[in-house]
């Protein structure tokens, strides 16, 4: 069930996955392409994050000492696609609720066993089968030799794979008409949520216990974008290239751990996201609002309701996405 669209909202055609307006509707005809990104410290410089419509935050799934995991990111690119996208790792169970709605393919190095049979079950909404060795020899992949390493005489390629998303859309036999719907509320800059919303300089958004291992975001007015950091400093990406969205989007919903399958050396983490709600935060223009999100169906797109009843309104722009707990404390600064 798609949410009805507020008549607030302008209806020009629009990129769906950024929101931006679109002058020819034959140019978004073609597939969305998501690639799964570590995110730990060691798999720094990303590549290729800085075309993405949207990028999702979630948790990568390798637990710390005290049980926490870091994260993992799911940049999404339809209105410009890069070469090259990486590291790419592997798929996580919210990927398939996340991605559904847009009808994506998804980059990837593969997934544990029933989470392979989640993404088969729901092959009518999304591809998630492009991995990199199930695409040997279409140049889908490739790797970096500079990102190889050679620990105890044994070769790991975990940060040395790169994906070419325009390379992989070729390879679906799937969604080849690109997403078949607005994934949020976007509408014009001038008549955003955010207009009548409070101030905000500075987010700071909570992964781990204690309100620790933080994203953060700074606002930045000469440039209208966010400024993101990691917990050990700026977010760049390879080149220098500092990430810098236009909206930052906190979905907080109930986070825990599957423990069937052990063989990957670690817990699936779920995001409580179907057939659910929770608290959200949007962040543009150096103001923000609060409100309700919820989430029907797998397929179905998030719907958003602020706090006095009206339906939240999106500038267009990248669009961050950070899926933290739900008793995550925000910490904003004016």
């Amino acid at each position: 069930m798609t949410p009805t669209p507020s008549p607030s909202i302008d209806e020009r055609p629009r990129w769906p996955l950024s929101g931006k307006l679109l002058k020819n509707a034959a140019d978004a005809r073609h597939p969305a392409v998501a690639v799964k990104v570590p995110d730990n410290r060691g798999e720094h410089p990303q590549r290729g994050l800085a075309a993405a419509d949207i990028v999702f935050v979630e948790l990568d799934g390798y637990r710390d000492n005290s049980g926490y995991s870091g994260t993992r990111l799911v940049p999404v690119f339809h209105s410009t696609v890069p070469d090259a996208v990486g590291p790419v790792r592997s798929i996580r169970p919210v990927d398939i609720p996340l991605l559904s709605p847009m009808h994506a393919l998804i980059g990837n190095t593969g997934a544990t066993g029933w989470v392979l049979n989640y993404v088969r079950k729901y092959g009518n909404y999304l591809d998630g089968m492009l991995s990199y060795m199930n695409t040997k020899g279409t140049g889908s992949y490739s790797i970096d030799p500079a990102r190889v390493r050679v620990l105890g005489g044994v070769t790991y390629y975990d940060r040395a794979v790169l994906c070419h998303p325009k390379i992989l859309a070729k390879q679906t036999k799937k969604f080849r008409e690109g997403p078949p719907q607005i994934y949020f509320p976007f509408g014009d800059a001038a008549v955003a949520s955010t207009v009548n919303g409070k101030s905000a300089k500075s987010i700071s958004v909570p992964w781990k216990s204690g309100n620790s291992y933080n994203m953060g975001y700074t606002w930045n007015a000469s440039s209208g974008t966010w400024l993101r950091s990691m917990p050990w400093g700026p977010h760049t990406l390879v080149g220098g290239k500092r990430v810098a969205p236009v909206n930052v989007l906190v979905i907080r919903a109930k986070q825990h751990y599957d423990k069937i399958y052990s063989g990957a050396g670690h817990d699936e983490p779920i995001h409580d996201i179907i057939d659910a709600s929770g608290p959200f935060h949007y962040f543009y223009g150096g103001r923000y609002v609060t409100g309700t999100w919820t989430k029907a169906d797998i397929s179905d797109p998030f719907s958003f309701v602020l706090e006095d009843g009206s339906p939240l309104v999106m500038a267009p722009g990248q669009t961050y996405v950070e899926l933290p707990d739900k008793k995550a404390k925000i910490v904003i600064k004016s």
